[in-house]
């Protein structure tokens, strides 16, 4: 897989029109849902039935800011900054951990406290293990059958990664950190046999973690039976799925839910998809589900019409992810998959998460750019 990479770093930036319109939409969806699952919280903990929403609204509009100027940054420059910005993200993973700026939440350190502002490193440390995974295998692209050079060192870096997160502990993320890095090596070229020769050891480690945790065994028991435990481990499952249920074809309407009047836990953040299920119903679900098969078959698009490795990768990495990370909050909300404290991305309550994917849309934004001086489609 050999690409031309010997391009100017410096283009005009042409607009993915259908792209962004998903994305976009998705954001106002997003306001209008976050407003509707969490009014009855907001005005019970804060008095203003539009707390959570006036904070969205701005993580919205500096999201919008933050796409269009990563869309202006060529995409070639974060070949520079691999290492640093994949330094920084492990650093702040393990920050969460220093007296008084980790913030802990539902018995974890996952948070960094500044002031009055909260951020959630793992969402920036995911964007650097892409840029880094990237940058890397783009680089050994003549070496990658060779174990030492295309598998080892993406393993040692990913196992710093899990490390960190870990200590906070974040188990989902995890997963999610693996999966992206096997992606990315079967995709840049790396041997199957290699992918797969650390899965015997892999494999029985994760069933061990998982097992040591009671919480996570608990977790896995309420999936797979939600109801037998309805009011304790399978409380937010069932709720969602009564959600689910309630809305039916055509929803109750937006704003008439009543799973989010303090049944189901997260309605604005973890949930949100239950309470659309509930107010959109079936139809809305799957307008949602429309957009966000524009979103991956426009990333699938750019990634497989970029000029060179690097800005396939990177592409192929920010569109694997946005996929993991809505099939992952969809499948807990349906009892298909454990419960995982995981966002919707552009739908969900939450800036850093926000933010950061919409950043990643201008990156996107940006790689596709690239290809557009050379054809008219992609």
């Amino acid at each position: 897989m050999t690409r031309n990479s010997a391009k100017s770093m410096a283009f005009p930036v042409t607009y993915d029109v259908r792209l962004l319109f998903a994305v976009l939409f998705l954001v106002g969806i997003g306001l209008v849902m976050v407003y509707s699952a969490s009014s009855a919280v907001a005005l019970d903990k804060f008095k203003s039935d539009a707390f959570f929403l006036k904070k969205q609204a701005l993580f919205a509009g500096l999201g919008i800011v933050s796409l269009v100027v990563c869309s202006h940054i060529p995409y070639r420059l974060y070949r520079l900054l691999a290492y640093p910005l994949m330094l920084l993200g492990l650093g702040l993973l393990l920050a969460v951990h220093i007296p008084g700026l980790g913030l802990s939440a539902g018995g974890s350190l996952r948070w960094l406290q500044f002031g009055s502002f909260s951020f959630q490193p793992m969402e920036m440390a995911r964007l650097g293990l892409i840029f880094y995974l990237a940058y890397s295998l783009s680089k050994k692209q003549a070496s990658l059958h060779i174990f030492s050079i295309g598998f080892v060192p993406h393993l040692v870096i990913l196992g710093f990664f899990c490390i960190a997160l870990m200590l906070q502990p974040d188990f989902g993320s995890v997963v999610i950190f693996t999966t992206l890095t096997w992606l990315l090596m079967f995709i840049a070229g790396v041997p199957l046999k290699h992918l797969l020769s650390v899965m015997v050891p892999v494999l029985p480690a994760g069933v061990l973690a998982m097992l040591m945790a009671d919480y996570r065994l608990a977790r896995l028991l309420s999936f797979l039976d939600p109801w037998k435990d309805p009011t304790g481990a399978g409380y937010q499952v069932t709720q969602s799925l009564i959600a689910f249920g309630v809305g039916g074809f055509w929803g109750t309407g937006i704003a008439q839910g009543h799973q989010k009047l303090f049944y189901l836990p997260e309605p604005h953040t973890d949930f949100v998809f239950a309470v659309i299920g509930e107010e959109m119903g079936f139809w809305g679900v799957l307008f949602i589900l429309a957009l966000y098969a524009t979103i991956l078959w426009r990333g699938y698009r750019i990634a497989t019409a970029c000029e060179d490795d690097f800005g396939m990768l990177v592409a192929a990495g920010i569109t694997f992810a946005l996929a993991l990370q809505v099939s992952i909050n969809m499948g807990v909300c349906l009892s298909l998959l454990p419960p995982k404290g995981l966002t919707l991305p552009f739908l969900s309550y939450g800036g850093t998460s926000l933010m950061f994917n919409m950043a990643s849309i201008g990156i996107l934004t940006n790689i596709g750019a690239q290809h557009a001086r050379h054809t008219r489609k992609i």
